[in-house]
């Protein structure tokens, strides 16, 4: 099987294959939980590893979407903006291509995406307060906007409001769970609501020719700290909620401005799935968990799909033999900087080699 998006060509964009830029990104590996799943009565809960793409997060299947169509046009100057896996897939999807890459960055990304993006060519430029307020959110994406028109670039940020056609390499998601799994229930985090929108128009697209003409359902699970739509999704509202400024620590899902949130309650509703809100604690918890527990090291967005399953399955919501898919969308490499803040790691003694035998021992 290739191991590219473009095993599902009918559904992109097209693009000539010369122009197509791949780095074996897609086809990521689906694995049954051995342990948290029946700890939460759950007899048949995956893990779909999107922190195994090529740079680690799912953000590669916008990339290799969208730079192909950059390179078909011959663009060779691609401006966007990142929170850091957008940033560090088109860096190097870009790098790739041939592209000149120029990354706007949020205030307060982890410096350990900002160092991969960097690594890969991309110039770098935080905006203060980009991210976190807003009114300097709207100000940053309205100049970006004016920039990119007048030199006769792209702007690829990877919502459905910006950019369609690198969004349609993330619905590649959706056809790989319905080909392995078919109907599934599919949590999925949220920030600006991209990922979880391109969820729901994956199932309704491909979802509908399996053997049982069902899609699957698809959750949208936030953060408390940026519950622009969840809550709204949850208390039958038919748009989402504003806010004036995301407080969540959880790197990544700090969106505070209605990107495909509206959108996304819709397409949810439709799909009969849920809005989750969780906690940041409960967020690096479920991250703890995943590594101790299931050997997946993720980043702590990539948790938060998880912490509203934990919730979901807690009130009823999820059926113990239903199937469930949870999104793990980045590695816990590209934000070190919340190991050390969050977890009370023990520290490593040096010792002698004689000394080895009496500890392991002691500790067995």
């Amino acid at each position: 099987m290739s191991t590219s998006l473009w095993t599902y060509e009918p559904y992109l964009v097209p693009v000539e294959p010369a122009s197509r830029v791949t780095l074996g990104e897609g086809h990521t590996p689906l694995v049954r939980s051995k342990r948290i799943g029946p700890e939460l009565g759950l007899g048949n809960l995956y893990f779909k590893l999107e922190n195994l793409n090529p740079t680690g997060s799912y953000k590669d299947r916008f990339a290799a979407a969208f730079s192909g169509i950059m390179r078909q046009k011959g663009q060779r100057l691609c401006i966007a903006t990142s929170s850091g896996n957008t940033g560090a897939a088109l860096a190097a999807y870009c790098a790739a291509a041939g592209i000149r890459c120029v990354l706007v960055i949020v205030d307060g990304a982890p410096l350990p995406k900002v160092r991969q993006m960097q690594l890969y060519g991309a110039e770098t430029i935080s905006v203060r307060g980009f991210g976190k307020d807003s009114k300097v959110t709207s100000d940053v994406f309205w100049e970006l906007s004016r920039i990119s028109k007048r030199l006769d670039a792209p702007l690829p940020v990877s919502a459905y409001a910006f950019c369609s056609e690198g969004m349609q390499g993330v619905q590649t998601i959706m056809y790989e769970l319905i080909d392995e799994l078919g109907p599934v229930h599919v949590f999925s985090p949220a920030g600006g609501g991209g990922l979880t929108l391109a969820m729901a128009y994956g199932a309704q697209l491909y979802g509908r020719g399996g053997a049982t003409g069902l899609p699957p359902k698809v959750h949208c699970v936030q953060p408390e700290g940026n519950d622009t739509i969840a809550s709204a999704l949850r208390s039958g509202l038919d748009t989402g909620t504003a806010i004036p400024r995301s407080t969540t620590s959880v790197s990544g899902l700090q969106v505070p401005n209605l990107l495909d949130a509206d959108e996304v309650v819709r397409q949810c509703r439709i799909l009969g799935g849920n809005g989750h809100v969780v906690t940041d604690t409960e967020v690096f918890d479920m991250q703890k968990r995943l590594a101790q527990q299931e050997g997946i090291f993720s980043e702590p967005a990539g948790a938060v799909a998880l912490a509203g399953l934990a919730r979901a399955a807690a009130s009823g919501e999820v059926g113990r033999d239903e199937k469930v898919v949870c999104l793990v969308t980045g590695s816990g490499f590209k934000d070190m900087s919340s190991v050390e803040r969050y977890f009370e790691l023990p520290e490593m003694p040096v010792v002698e080699t004689e000394d080895m035998e009496d500890i392991i021992g002691s500790n067995g």
